[in-house]
């Protein structure tokens, strides 16, 4: 029995002695060696035959070396492998092993930790079909973003993240049976949250990273292949050069049925226009009346009673003048032309969260430490806005010549009301806040959501979203469709 236990620490001390560890870390840069958010990297061994993907915002991988052998033992008895497809449009599965008996709960977030499916106890379903080791449940999420199913079960989490690119018919997830033991491919991608990976390498290792990045609106893959080193810095350089913050491609300008001519902004593969709408006219040529007192009309208003602010500030409109008609959305696009110019449309909250996750997702539009997407002074205006007295550096109207490294420019317009019986007409907040309106409804059907960027708020993701009476006049921007 000694000699057993004997060689058993030999043979211990030995891997000990030879287990290696690499970490590899992956930076994007474009044509003018600016940052490049990686969507995605996959990293393929192509020595030893093995790959693994990382997705946004993780750019760091750790292997290491063992023999590769993919089991839900490694994990004390849990696994979650990754999506198929992935990204992917409203549907995708995802495979779950569960080796002992216990609770075992299943739970959806978006990135900004709101959660999309509630947690879920799916211990009964997983009991009924322990003969299979991999049960395989089917996603279904009707917004685009990226999210994270998490699993827990005897106190071990198992992670995955999924990038949906819209169109699912509402949020849940479904069990679609069991599968065989034999469906893993030594090949097939799974994504880790900074994770931590087991694979046989070896220095020197021919490895390939293929990373992919949306630039200027479109996805851009660039291929590194290279020998595998301890901890290599991979610098992934894309041929195209970004146009963040510039007008956008083919579109610099767009003209509404006015003759206002409006400037284009490009941010991540969405074209918004740069500045507030002052149109007096629907597409079709039907006016909207300006401040009246009837609250049943589709209105505009002048941005603090006047109308010397409308060339800069643009018109504030009530919910009915922002659809013209239509029913709300949160569809991503909303496909809601309402008030806007043909072939652009009003923003869904959706279409508003993918801007602020991308803009949040971007070192250089951060302010101070990347914890709340503290993003107000990169999407504001460089004037107009107040000076803020709460001594935060981060917030808009501290020193806002420093604001609008996107190019957005959001300004302050304020907002018109009508909140008191009998109806007062009442501005508010020109100079401090700007409401800025969206094609989506709330559960009460007279509030419609908005979102505020104040001049004292840093702008923390999303920024203060809320739901507004649909009768409050508030700025517009529209999306290209």
């Amino acid at each position: 029995m000694k000699k057993i236990l004997s060689f058993s620490i030999l043979i211990a001390l030995f891997f000990s002695m030879f287990a290696q560890t690499a970490t590899l870390t992956f930076t994007g840069r474009d044509a003018n060696n600016n940052w490049v958010q990686l969507d995605r990297v996959v990293i393929t061994d192509l020595t030893r035959n093995w790959s693994e993907t990382i997705i946004w915002p993780d750019t760091v991988l750790t292997i290491q070396n063992g023999t590769g052998i993919d089991t839900y033992a490694d994990n004390g008895g849990l696994s979650l492998s990754q999506n198929t497809p992935n990204p992917f449009n409203g549907t995708t599965d995802v495979f779950l092993a569960v080796a002992d008996a216990g609770t075992v709960t299943l739970e959806i977030t978006d990135m900004n930790g709101r959660v999309v499916v509630p947690a879920t106890d799916i211990s009964a379903i997983v009991r009924a079909n322990n003969h299979s080791p991999q049960h395989q449940f089917r996603v279904t999420l009707a917004s685009a973003g990226t999210y994270v199913m998490t699993v827990r079960h005897n106190g071990k989490t198992a992670s995955i993240k999924m990038v949906n690119n819209g169109g699912g018919n509402g949020n849940r997830v479904e069990y679609a049976g069991v599968v065989g033991a034999n469906n893993y491919s030594p090949l097939q991608p799974k994504t880790h949250i900074r994770g931590t990976v087991t694979h046989p390498f070896d220095f020197g290792d021919l490895m390939e990273y293929a990373a992919y990045a949306v630039i200027n609106g479109g996805e851009d893959t660039v291929i590194v292949s290279q020998p595998l080193s301890d901890s290599p810095e991979i610098v992934v350089p894309f041929e195209t050069e970004q146009t963040d913050g510039l007008p956008c491609p083919g579109t610099p300008t767009l003209t509404d049925i006015d003759g206002n001519v409006y400037n284009t902004v490009m941010l991540g593969n969405q074209c918004w226009m740069k500045e507030n709408l002052r149109t007096t006219r629907f597409a079709n040529g039907g006016g909207i009346p300006a401040m009246d007192t009837v609250l049943v009309t589709p209105l505009r208003y002048a941005p603090n009673g006047d109308e010397g602010n409308v060339a800069t500030y643009g018109y504030l409109y009530n919910w009915p003048a922002v659809m013209n008609g239509a029913e709300g959305s949160n569809a991503n696009p909303s496909g809601v032309q309402g008030v806007c110019p043909d072939g652009w449309h009003v923003p869904s909250s959706a279409e508003w969260t993918q801007l602020e996750e991308y803009v949040g997702s971007r070192e250089e539009y951060v302010c101070g430490i990347n914890n709340n997407n503290l993003i107000g002074k990169a999407m504001a205006a460089a004037t107009g806005w107040a000076a803020d007295t709460t001594n935060n550096s981060c917030a808009v109207g501290n020193d806002p010549s420093s604001n609008n490294a996107t190019g957005f420019s959001i300004l302050p317009a304020g907002e018109f009301s009508q909140r008191t019986v009998p109806r007062d007409l009442t501005y508010a907040g020109f100079s401090t806040y700007a409401l800025l309106w969206s094609s989506t409804e709330s559960t009460a059907t007279s509030f419609a959501i908005w979102l505020i960027l104040r001049n004292s708020s840093a702008g923390i993701t999303p920024f203060n979203w809320g739901t507004l009476d649909k009768y409050i006049g508030g700025s517009v921007r529209c999306v290209r469709d």
